[in-house]
């Protein structure tokens, strides 16, 4: 798999696929292969670019400060590393923020913006949850961890599915790449300190903000300040899922992706 020097990092990507560019920014905790249930669907049709931001998986995870901004600057590298001149870009949750940034420094090379389970400004309960997020790591075990996450991150739905709550844990705990208290310490500061929400009207692309209606994280009140903020925005709410629908809802996820994309395909 193949990493390059960005920004004082070393940043891991995957290009699978043939179509138009497609890049997928994972959010907190979580690395590339987060979007592996929707791959399929998805590089059926498109040349789908991933990354590890950094802080997680196999990117260098430094300690010290990072910023939604400088992982937005990561992802621009990569785009010239790549050559690629305009991408469909999606973001979930951390990397709906990251992409947020990205098309707000960089409108030419975006061609259309999808908006996960993700916000503009956290408000106080929010940055809250993020805040002790990040500390838990440092005090807890991986196993501790996933328990103390998961009910954040995954719908009743899920919890309901026989094996579903083993299956999850026996992934994670057998990862190679499991995260580092202090990357996922300065991810947590990075998503508490971001703010788009006075520039949302410089964003002039197509944009879908598509989120969960059970989604106790990032609540739909988030999505629709994004929808609203932004003026060619449109807003669909899932049935289904609930934050973490990359894994709870992945057909519902992939499918809204797919018909908002053959909208605004080139």
């Amino acid at each position: 798999m193949p990493k390059l020097q960005a920004n004082g990092i070393e940043l891991f990507y995957d290009i699978q696929g043939t179509g138009e560019p497609l890049l997928l920014i994972p959010g907190f905790a979580c690395d590339y292969a987060h979007w592996d249930l929707l791959m399929p669907s998805l590089v059926a049709q498109y040349q789908v670019i991933r990354l590890d931001n950094r802080g997680i998986g196999q990117s260098s995870a430094p300690d010290s400060p990072y910023s939604i901004k400088q992982m937005a600057d990561d992802a621009a590298i990569l785009l010239e590393h790549i050559s690629v001149d305009k991408v469909h870009v999606a973001g979930h949750s951390m990397g709906g923020q990251i992409a947020q940034e990205l098309i707000l420094a960089h409108p030419e090379k975006v061609h259309s913006l999808m908006l996960l389970a993700t916000l503009a400004k956290g408000d106080r309960r929010f940055c809250s949850i993020i805040e002790t997020l990040g500390d838990l790591p440092r005090i807890l075990d991986p196993e501790a961890y996933f328990y103390v996450l998961l009910p954040w991150a995954v719908s009743e739905e899920f919890y309901s599915t026989p094996g579903a709550i083993e299956e999850a844990l026996k992934f994670q705990m057998e990862y190679p790449f499991l995260p580092t208290p202090h990357g996922l310490y300065h991810q947590s500061r990075a998503i508490i300190n971001s703010d788009t929400l006075d520039r949302l009207p410089q964003i002039s692309c197509p944009t879908l903000v598509l989120v969960s209606q059970q989604d106790i994280l990032t609540p739909i009140k988030f999505s629709k300040q994004l929808a609203q903020g932004i003026p060619n925005a449109e807003l669909v709410i899932l049935e289904r899922g609930s934050h973490d629908f990359l894994i709870d809802a992945p057909d519902a996820v992939s499918s809204a992706m797919l018909n908002f994309l053959a909208q605004h395909t080139r």
